[in-house]
């Protein structure tokens, strides 16, 4: 097989794997507060992560470049073998992960495997340590740190807006251009009325039906699916070019030969997350939903926010960060604030301990695959 289709092949492999792992973060807090059921939320990740992956293509250059050599000496062969390697380690580790419901960073797993591979391939001094320090494990140690203290702040002063807005709704009512309110008791008040044809009404309501009325409804759980969707975009733009970008190490392409190979390899790329995220997320989603801690409208809201802007916001700077870290301390600072008791630890502990295992486990993974495949390149 051609050693850019066989890469390729890994890298859909990988985005399988990513999917089966991921999705699970930014839709967790739609099954654990009720919203949803895991079907529907699995289905609405998977879409805006397939969303966020196609358009990473035209926005995440600079993650692309950090990837596929930013931390490796310039002017070193790269032996065929080390591409393969290094998306074997990562590829294992995430799909066993997976299949026993550890969320685990699908980013800690290619740096692992990168670092490993590295040194096998290139020893010490082919890797450049100051990139692989500052732009790769300095944001990974430091997202979880911003996501807890972040999600800490932010819960409060929502869970003070959604309280004073619970049972409270606004009614679009298109026959009479209006907005009305609907109090808790069911009284109404009416908030505007259009003039003249043609003027926009928009609302966000959420029960209507106790007043009779009729109409679109927007209301808590609304925001909630949109910070979901919202949290799963951002964290297929984060991950897709890292993915993606492992078709550069090859060393059989330095650039995109074309805008053609471009936008395959993020197609293919964002299929095959997909695919992995239906097919494959529900035993994730069912630890972080269910055996962290339980959520409302508003915790849930939180944690999605507090991903969705922190992840965009590295992706915008191309600075790697997890989406499984910021989600899952998002999550945990969240329970915190209703007590050290409202959280499952055995689940916390099993959680962290994923963290600090992925990196070494990875690159000794990829450090086996570099010596069985040059094994048998040279056997063959």
């Amino acid at each position: 097989m051609d050693l850019t289709l066989f890469i390729f092949f890994l890298i859909l492999l990988l985005a399988f794997a990513n999917g089966t792992n991921d999705v699970s973060k930014a839709i967790a807090t739609l099954v654990g507060s009720g919203i949803a059921n895991y079907g529907t939320a699995i289905a609405w990740g998977t879409f805006w992560t397939m969303v966020g992956a196609s358009a990473s293509a035209f926005v995440a250059s600079a993650m692309v470049k950090t990837f596929s050599s930013g931390f490796i000496e310039p002017g070193l062969v790269i032996p065929a073998v080390f591409a393969p390697a290094v998306l074997c380690g990562a590829i294992l580790w995430v799909l066993f992960a997976s299949k026993t419901g550890l969320p685990v960073s699908t980013t800690h797993a290619l740096t692992g495997s990168l670092v490993g591979g590295g040194v096998l391939a290139f020893g010490l001094d082919g890797l450049i340590w100051s990139t692989v320090s500052k732009k790769i494990v300095l944001p990974l140690l430091l997202s979880p740190i911003l996501s807890f203290g972040l999600s800490m702040l932010l819960h409060p002063l929502l869970a003070v807006i959604t309280k004073r807005w619970e049972g409270l709704c606004v009614c679009i009512m298109p026959s009479h251009r209006a907005l009305v309110t609907i109090d808790p008791q069911g009284g109404t008040r009416t908030l505007f009325q259009a003039g003249g044809i043609g003027m926009p009404v928009a609302a966000v309501p959420s029960q209507c039906d106790r007043a009779g009325l009729s109409g679109p409804t927007i209301g808590l759980d609304s925001l909630h699916w949109l910070s979901s969707g919202l949290a799963s975009l951002a964290r297929g733009t984060n991950d897709a070019p890292k993915i993606a970008a492992m078709l550069l190490l090859g060393g059989t392409m330095t650039t995109w030969p074309s805008p053609t190979w471009h936008i395959l390899a993020f197609t293919g790329v964002a299929l095959a997350m997909g695919i992995g995220s239906y097919w494959g997320g529900l035993r994730v989603t069912e630890v972080l939903a269910e055996r962290v801690t339980k959520m409302n409208h508003a915790e849930g809201l939180s944690a999605n926010l507090t991903t969705s802007s922190l992840v965009l916001l590295s992706g915008t700077f191309g600075l790697p960060v997890s989406t499984t870290h910021i989600s899952s301390s998002a999550i945990i600072g969240i329970g915190l604030l209703r007590g050290i008791s409202s959280l499952r630890w055995t689940t916390v502990r099993d959680i962290v301990l994923a963290w600090l295992i992925t990196i070494p486990a990875a690159a000794c993974l990829a450090c086996a695959a570099y010596f069985l495949l040059s094994m048998a390149l040279q056997t063959f």
